[in-house]
């Protein structure tokens, strides 16, 4: 019989309690075989040696007591258990040169070819407009101001609710337009100001839920939008009218190149990277370089009675212009939560997408041509 039968008491333990027995069908605490064997050669881990229980002698009354974890005597240490390879930390290699990451093409984010078909499309057409017969470039802001005025009325709809009353706006825009240029800046004013008022009134013919906001949101973009152009229409009117709208145009386009073409090339630190993360310091200061040397040329040899140093000044207000219009519509689209006001123009999005930096520079330009050279 062995010397642990049902009735014998328990041995002691390594603490000098009652050593319990171990777990039927349960391993013993240590390594049940040496590390190095940890990996046969075929790559596979072998089973530990389970004693058997029925046999070893080792179990007491408590057969669901498992044996201490420790050394059956004192002047042991408790064993190591092993480390398997597969559970070593996989530790970097830091003497090791790392390689170096793939470099990343810089892309111009949009169809650069229909861009530039579509861009020069619209130049042929303003410049024959322009210089053919004034009435019909009249014509041609008008068309753009009633688009603009559709595509920021829908976006406002569709993303925020907002319901701005488009018929008002889109007659009161063009003869906006057309009162800057037959009547000058007073009837600009008396058109706004009737616009304005037709907003209102039209708002009323539906119910009062949300009638403060669209009628703030109408008479905004009656001022974001007809207002701001009809001064160009303020320039046209001038005796050299198509030569100067001419420059404005040129200097607009010239300070937005500028800034692409530097900003991508060379543009490392952001300009406000909360509004416009794509637009950097080092473009702007591309626009602002640009934008005054084609000023320069334009008053020297388009506008009557300029000099080059008018402007060298023409452009850099241009340059500043035409950065805070594509930072304030950047700020309305990201308000909204889109990229382009509409899709009407391949490569390019909205007119509102074209019109962003021109409507604000057209009075910046449209001020200082008449401070320098007069109102024509």
């Amino acid at each position: 019989m062995n010397d642990t039968s049902w009735g014998a008491p328990p041995r002691a333990g390594y603490w000098g309690a009652p050593e319990q027995g171990p777990v039927q069908g349960a391993a013993p605490a240590g390594p049940a075989y040496d590390a190095q064997d940890a990996l046969t050669p075929s790559g596979t881990q072998p089973m530990p040696i389970v004693p058997d229980v029925a046999a070893s002698g080792d179990q007491d009354d408590d057969r669901g007591a498992a044996r201490p974890s420790g050394p059956p005597f004192r002047d042991e240490t408790p064993p190591v258990p092993p480390v398997y390879p597969a559970q070593k930390p996989q530790e970097p290699m830091t003497g090791a040169p790392q390689p170096a990451p793939a470099p990343q093409r810089k892309s111009a984010g949009r169809d650069l070819g229909a861009a530039i078909g579509v861009g020069v499309g619209l130049g042929a057409v303003i410049i024959a407009s322009l210089f053919i017969q004034k009435a019909a470039f009249v014509g041609v802001i008008a068309v753009a101001v009633v688009v603009g005025l559709w595509e920021l009325t829908s976006r406002l709809e569709e993303r925020k609710g907002i319901k701005a009353p488009l018929v008002p706006l889109a007659v009161g825009g063009a003869a906006m337009v057309v009162a800057g240029y037959v009547r000058g800046p007073e009837g600009a004013w008396v058109a706004m100001a009737l616009t304005a008022l037709a907003v209102l009134v039209w708002r009323m013919t539906e119910p009062p839920d949300g009638y403060l906001k669209d009628v703030t949101a109408g008479v905004f973009a009656a001022f974001y939008v007809p207002f701001l152009a009809t001064f160009v229409a303020l320039m046209l009117a001038a005796d050299d009218g198509p030569r100067r709208v001419l420059t404005f145009l040129l200097l607009t386009v010239v300070s937005d190149t500028g800034a692409y073409a530097i900003g991508w090339r060379f543009g490392r630190h952001k300009l406000a990277p909360r509004i416009s993360p794509g637009k950097t310091r080092e473009g702007l200061l591309g626009a602002v370089t640009f934008a005054m040397a084609a000023g320069a040329l334009c008053m020297q040899y388009l506008i009557d009675d300029g000099s080059w140093w008018q402007g060298l000044l023409l452009g850099l207000a241009v340059a500043a212009s035409a950065t805070l219009g594509d930072l304030g519509e950047s700020m309305i689209k990201r308000d909204l939560g889109i990229k382009d006001m509409g899709t009407l123009l391949p490569g390019h999005g909205g007119i509102m997408d074209r019109l962003d930096s021109l409507l604000p520079t057209a009075p910046v330009v449209w001020l200082l041509l008449v401070a320098f050279v007069g109102s024509g």
